[in-house]
């Protein structure tokens, strides 16, 4: 078997405006377990945009690999997302990936992943990825990072600089970066290392070790802050649980810490196949986080089940139905960092 033979059916990115996942949601709401808690967190996601709630969208697990990503382009484009915050696996390994050109493609959950590794072929599941293509994507990334001037910037603010990088070279029409970009929408990976931009980021430190870019985390946090303070009314939307929900739910808490009186998250729906009994932050209920002073749990809901599932048809209920409204554009508070 050659290494084309095995990278020859791409994964398809599923397009919500092809179809209106209506029907067959308000016949899931009529019956019981999770169809109908589907149904419920998509009505509550409806709420949020009527109530003209800045929604806030987290992404963990492997998703646009899954052919997700142009679901989340097209709420960007919508304006039906105020602001991201993601593992960079989604933003750096997989979206900003497939905008410079590369492929995900179909495989075997069962393939012999040692002769995958000999013809450099990563696997997620049973899905393929070409791992000169992610060398690729570690350069690009070290090239970004190589035109910016040497000091600490926030994710947002470099993720930012991805998305320029993009659109000034025509790249990645469909792409969750660029979208962003262009519609100032805000993107935060808070373990931005954690992915194809820590190789790139790597190799730019170690060539220029006197004077290099850093990623600063808590400027990530105190951004993301700002943006609850500036909102008000908030809510959240949660595929898969880890870094970014926790993230996410916590600038109610650092908001207070810095003095503010901020009311929690009005609004939460969260899409999960992880365990509460185990204490993990995945799996852990919005009511548990009422605890905490995060949610308000009278609004949430959680729905126990495999993104790629449930996300298109909760995506597209939603796109089919939002009100319009105006976008918000937080990623322009923090414009006087980056050059017009």
């Amino acid at each position: 078997m050659q290494k084309k033979d095995l990278l020859s059916t791409p994964v398809v990115p599923i397009d919500i405006k092809a179809f209106d996942a209506g029907p067959i949601l308000e016949a899931m709401g009529r019956t019981a377990f999770q169809a109908r808690n589907l149904y419920w967190a998509a009505e509550i996601y409806l709420k949020m945009l009527e109530d003209d709630a800045a929604v806030i969208l987290t992404l963990a697990g492997s998703l646009v690999s899954a052919g997700q990503g142009l679901i989340i382009h097209d709420l960007i484009r919508k304006g039906l997302v105020d602001a991201i915050v993601a593992t960079g696996a989604n933003i750096v390994d997989q979206d900003f990936f497939e905008a410079l050109g590369h492929r995900h493609y179909q495989g075997d959950p069962k393939a012999d992943d040692e002769t995958l590794r000999r013809l450099w072929i990563d696997r997620i599941y049973d899905t393929y990825i070409d791992e000169e293509e992610l060398r690729h994507t570690d350069y690009t990334i070290a090239e970004i990072a190589d035109a910016l001037p040497p000091r600490p910037y926030s994710s947002r603010e470099f993720i930012w600089h991805m998305g320029r990088y993009l659109a000034e070279r025509g790249l990645g029409e469909r792409s969750i970066v660029r979208a962003a970009y262009e519609e100032g929408v805000p993107i935060f990976v808070p373990a931005f290392s954690d992915s194809s931009a820590g190789f790139g980021l790597v190799y730019h430190q170690v060539k220029r070790p006197e004077a290099h870019v850093t990623i600063d985390s808590v400027a990530d946090f105190r951004e993301l802050t700002e943006i609850k303070l500036k909102a008000g009314t908030t809510g959240l939307v949660m595929l898969g649980g880890g870094v970014p929900k926790n993230f996410a739910q916590d600038i109610v808490v650092a908001a207070e810490v810095l003095g503010h009186q901020v009311e929690m998250h009005k609004y939460a729906i969260q899409i999960t196949v992880a365990d509460e009994r185990d204490g993990g932050l995945s799996g852990s209920t919005l009511s548990e986080a009422q605890s905490w002073g995060k949610v308000d749990a009278a609004l949430s809901q959680m729905v126990f089940a495999e993104a790629t599932l449930a996300f298109p048809l909760l995506a597209s209920y939603v796109w089919h139905r939002a009100p319009m409204r105006a976008k918000r554009r937080y990623a322009d508070l923090f414009r006087a960092e980056v050059p017009a």
